[in-house]
């Protein structure tokens, strides 16, 4: 017990001081992600898979604010053929940049609790593609695409939920013409003031 009152202020200590003073944050994130086609492939159905990402974010500003980050994306979609009802699974991994710019619409930065709106634009650049009778050079690269979100701030954990619409056809081939891609991504992080 007599350690776990000091453990306790110290903590206290650092979010007070943490939320009073910074307008820049790092934001490590981990997160997951559902990603499906704006078109079903011809005689085929596509589903979304869970998906994973971990990276992080640096934001800079109060009430309006901007941010960019990098994050490693990994999003899977199952392809189902209608005649054959034969399932294979597809999945690609690389890197993501997201850049936005947002507005608190309660509380602000430095605040314990907040909920931000935000928008912005992202690539994607792809390093390994798993799809059956697919290589990598098959799927478009680097991929554009544009978003908006949501995110809740409590102390210094943050939730977001973004929407994304690609911008780029997930591939030019006519075999597997699916579209564009359409993205929800959840992350969880920390919030870290400098």
């Amino acid at each position: 017990m007599k350690i776990i009152l000091p453990l306790l202020l110290a903590f206290s200590l650092i979010i007070f001081v943490n939320q009073s003073y910074s307008q820049i944050e790092i934001k490590p994130a981990i997160g997951i992600n559902f990603t499906g086609f704006s078109q079903d492939p011809e005689n085929a159905t596509s589903s979304a898979q869970l998906g994973w990402q971990l990276g992080g974010t640096v934001s800079y500003g109060d009430k309006f604010y901007g941010e960019g980050g990098i994050f490693w994306t990994y999003k899977a979609n199952d392809i189902s053929e209608n005649d054959t009802n034969i399932t294979f699974s597809t999945s690609v991994s690389g890197v993501r940049i997201p850049v936005m710019v947002g507005y608190h619409l309660l509380g602000k930065e430095t605040d314990f609790l907040g909920l931000r709106a935000f928008g912005g634009a992202s690539v994607t650049i792809l390093s390994n593609v798993d799809a059956e009778g697919l290589s990598k050079s098959d799927f478009t690269s680097p991929t554009y695409g544009v978003f908006l979100g949501a995110g809740l701030d409590l102390s210094i954990l943050f939730l977001d939920l973004k929407y994304e619409w690609s911008l780029s056809d997930v591939s030019d081939l006519s075999s597997f013409d699916v579209g564009q891609a359409r993205t929800i991504f959840i992350n969880v992080g920390v919030r870290l003031g400098l």
